[in-house]
């Protein structure tokens, strides 16, 4: 994880190993030679380098109709599953929403509009909802990849701050 002024590697390794491996250079965790050396090191998969967001929690009713859904098929909740614990989906006229718990525990954010609805505002009203429906007046944070303008100005529009960067190391392959 990147922040301003900070890098986090979150995985069992000496201090000195991983200074030896970054050298001078501060971007170096986030880089393809030091991924790779984490994933040798542990038998694990990066993901992809996402921006992160933390929004804060709102109250009052969503901006969109949702209807719980116990289980679902989609894409998008099956990822969350291998990604998040305690998931929580919902379904608007147009999309999915999906609840969870993330890295370290917090609350995480991910929403797929239907492609028919897409351009229309019906991202950025699944992202403020979310705002709504976390317990216990948590933030939450969504992670978007930088290449992905659209999800990335629907996250700022619904009021999602860039916060930083990470890259999740994962077992297996599937989904990569």
């Amino acid at each position: 994880m990147s922040f301003p002024g900070h890098v986090v590697v979150a995985a069992d390794v000496d201090y000195s190993w991983a200074e030896k491996l970054a050298g001078e250079d501060f971007a170096a965790p986030s880089g393809p030679r030091f991924l790779t050396a984490l994933e040798d090191r542990f038998g694990l998969h990066a993901g992809a380098f996402d921006i992160s967001l933390l929004a804060g929690p709102l109250t009052g009713a969503p901006p969109v109709r949702l209807t719980p859904v116990e289980a679902s098929e989609h894409p998008r909740a099956l990822r969350a599953h291998r990604y998040r614990t305690g998931v929580r989906l919902w379904e608007s006229e147009h999309g999915l929403l999906v609840v969870g718990r993330g890295l370290g525990g917090r609350w995480e954010v991910a929403f797929e509009v239907d492609p028919a609805a897409q351009g229309r505002g019906h991202g950025r009203l699944l992202a403020t909802a979310a705002r709504h429906l976390i317990p216990d007046s948590r933030p939450v944070w969504a992670q978007c990849a930088p290449g992905n303008a659209a999800s990335l100005r629907t996250l700022l529009a619904a009021g999602y701050q860039p916060v930083g960067s990470e890259v999740l190391l994962m077992p297996g392959s599937a989904g990569w």
